[in-house]
């Protein structure tokens, strides 16, 4: 039996999504035959986690199925005994990694990585608490449909037995090493009310996730499709294609990952920032391993805490940082697309040391254009006036900050990296 790792991790109230990633984990148990073991990581506050446990204990059983619900202290314990068992350099700083105080993407995706790990599961399977399935013909369009059948066996096996495809016989070998589709509904980064506010202002900002000497033409196609997903139009019969995977056809609320990438790599661990928790797809798609791109897309929301005063300038914070986070991640991923097929092993695996080695030469990069990127966001929130200014501001105050925990980020990153293989092997023995 196929043993999976079904992820919700969660920092609010979700009972709802708790409930429906339930009845996912059921259907695949019940109609695949899967052995899921449904991983909930719950960074909530007390009285939210609560109503989280009170939910949890009244599902139904379901054969094949095991929940697990792990607050930050049992995640804590956990991941202190495998650094223990690991014996890394800078044990401290690895565990604040893995689980630090401020909010983390890919901090949190990499512990359910860890956790799946522990468990035997042979793939991980991530949703998140602010998004819902589709309903069509009055039943949830659940993605573990497409995610379940070919994860981890060679492609030649999925085109083989019906799936649509536009690989190359050079393909043909290598391990299907990701599922995905995208969202419809609201942003992915809940950026639209500059959208609304002034249409030119919104496309300065967001031109500048951008490499700084693309032509303004593919900086515009980017502006264009950036953060929509699959747009607003509803499920009405599946498609699917095995194919390289677009990182912009994919988001991270709906996607799953063959072992043989999670085991071999984590997600980077930088705290207040979005996008953190995307590396894998590019490394995937970069080196040239087979993906299924399907369409069987989750609904986005966004959560009211966000349009509070703090929750603004927290989440501005954290888009800032995605900005200034792309300066090392382009030049990442340029290299990676350069390197290709020589990213894998033998056995088709990705080669870790070849990434942490880009990831250090990325980070003595020259901040000058990060300079430049605050210096537009500066300009572009004091234009748009009222908090927007009021956060500019405050940006000001934090500039030499922030450009040092953009290089700071990348620089624990790459000691992840480092140090994963051996984390991995600990969790598993």
């Amino acid at each position: 039996m196929n043993r999976i790792c079904l992820c919700l991790p969660t920092d609010r109230a979700c009972s709802a999504t708790l409930t429906a990633v339930h009845e996912e984990a059921a259907h695949a148990a019940r109609d695949h035959g899967a052995d899921v073991q449904l991983l909930v990581l719950d960074s909530s506050d007390d009285r939210t986690r609560a109503e989280h446990t009170r939910v949890v204990a009244g599902l139904r059983p379901v054969p094949g199925v095991t929940v697990h619900h792990l607050d930050e202290s049992a995640q804590r314990a956990f991941l202190r005994r495998a650094v223990e068992r690991a014996g890394p350099p800078e044990p401290e700083r690895l565990l604040r990694l893995m689980l630090p105080s401020a909010v983390s993407y890919g901090a949190c995706t990499n512990r359910a990585f860890l956790l799946a790990a522990a468990l035997g599961c042979s793939s991980l399977h991530r949703r998140d608490s602010d998004s819902a399935y589709q309903l069509h013909d009055g039943q949830p369009v659940f993605p573990v449909h497409h995610e379940l059948p070919w994860l981890g066996r060679p492609a030649a096996e999925a085109a083989a037995g019906g799936l649509r495809t536009d690989l190359g016989p050079a393909h043909a070998h290598r391990p299907v090493s990701l599922a995905g589709a995208s969202f419809i509904g609201e942003l992915s980064v809940d950026i639209a009310e500059i959208q609304h506010l002034d249409e030119g202002i919104y496309h300065d900002v967001v031109s500048l996730w951008a490499p700084g000497d693309w032509p303004e033409e593919r900086t515009r196609q980017l502006v264009e499709e950036s953060f929509t997903g699959a747009g607003t139009a509803p499920f009405t019969g599946d498609r699917a294609t095995l194919t390289r995977v677009d990182p912009m056809r994919v988001d991270m609320c709906n996607v799953a990952f063959d072992r043989a990438v999670y085991e071999r790599m984590p997600l980077p661990p930088a705290t207040d920032t979005i996008g953190s928790d995307y590396f894998l797809l590019h490394l995937v798609h970069d080196a040239g391993l087979p993906g299924i791109l399907h369409n069987r897309h989750i609904e986005n929301f966004h959560t009211p805490e966000r349009r509070t005063d703090s929750g603004f300038a927290a989440y501005q914070r954290r888009f800032v940082k995605f900005l200034l986070s792309m300066l090392y991640f382009h030049h990442v991923y340029d290299r990676m697309a350069a390197e290709g097929a020589a990213l894998l092993d033998e056995r088709h695996r990705v080669r870790p040391g070849t990434v942490t080695a880009l990831l250090r030469e990325s980070a003595g990069l020259d901040r000058a254009q990060n300079v430049w990127r605050l210096d537009r966001v500066d300009t572009a929130y004091r234009k748009l006036g009222g908090r927007y200014a009021l956060f500019a501001d405050r940006l000001a105050a934090e500039r030499d900050r922030l450009l040092d925990e953009a290089e700071a980020d990348i620089e624990d990153y790459a000691y992840l990296t480092e140090v994963w293989p051996a984390l991995v092997e600990a969790v598993r023995a």
